[in-house]
């Protein structure tokens, strides 16, 4: 049986397979900046600890501050909701075995690096611009982008990357007029597939609680949830 991976594992994968584009140290913060890439690789993280000193010095030096809150840090989550910080995007993380998959049928998707210029186009319709591109860029283990195709046309998109034997699906993007028709399913399946081929041992994504097709599509497909986290950011006053 295919041993889950640990939260702690599941959050350095997505670190590694998802990049910042830089990180400093600021005190027992670890401070993210993403370069348009996201909340997550534009976050901060306590790694030590903290007071309520270096909450207002990681203030001063990044006004636009979004703190990313693990189960682990139940005691700060609880300091900056009294400093007025509001949850935003609780997200979910999902595993499965990739022995789990069923190989996707014969030319319904193929995978390729670097992503060929339909796979930008189809980005660019879900809202993934050239700045998360670049993310995908700057992992630095093995990755590749996966094309899927219905009835001869380029129908989705998807992203994975390997670390320490967790494949982390991003970006995984099927064109609205061909949703519900099982590209996503081959996408996953393709996700999969090539990633037990890298030696990954678990295939997992990340996506908020709100989005709850995408979750009953994935639990539908075996994936079961390993770790929960959020964001708190200050609301304009």
């Amino acid at each position: 049986m295919t041993p889950a991976p640990t939260p702690q594992a599941l959050l350095a994968a997505m670190e590694a397979t998802w990049p910042p584009a830089s990180t400093r140290r600021l005190g027992p913060w670890q401070l993210r900046d993403g370069a348009g890439g996201g909340k997550r690789v534009s976050s901060a993280t306590v790694e030590e600890d903290w007071t309520l000193d270096d909450i207002a010095r990681a203030e001063a030096a990044m006004p636009q501050l979004l703190f990313l809150l693990r189960p682990q840090d139940a005691a700060l989550d609880g300091a900056l909701a009294d400093r007025g910080y509001a949850i935003v995007d609780p997200v979910v993380v999902y595993a499965v075995p990739v022995v789990n998959f069923a190989p996707p049928p014969r030319m319904a998707t193929f995978a390729h690096w670097p992503p060929l210029q339909i796979a930008a186009d189809l980005w660019a319709e879900g809202g993934i611009g050239p700045a998360r591109i670049a993310v995908m860029h700057r992992a630095a283990g093995a990755k590749t982008a996966l094309l899927a195709r219905r009835h001869d046309r380029a129908v989705g998109v998807a992203y994975v990357a390997v670390h320490d034997r967790i494949a982390m699906l991003h970006a995984l993007e099927v064109t609205p007029a061909e949703r519900r028709q099982g590209s996503a399913q081959n996408l996953l399946a393709a996700a999969a597939h090539w990633s037990a081929e890298q030696g990954a041992a678990n295939l997992t994504l990340v996506v908020t609680e709100a989005n709850h097709p995408a979750r009953a599509l994935y639990e539908r497909m075996g994936m079961t949830a390993l770790a929960r986290y959020h964001y708190r950011q200050q609301q304009p006053q």
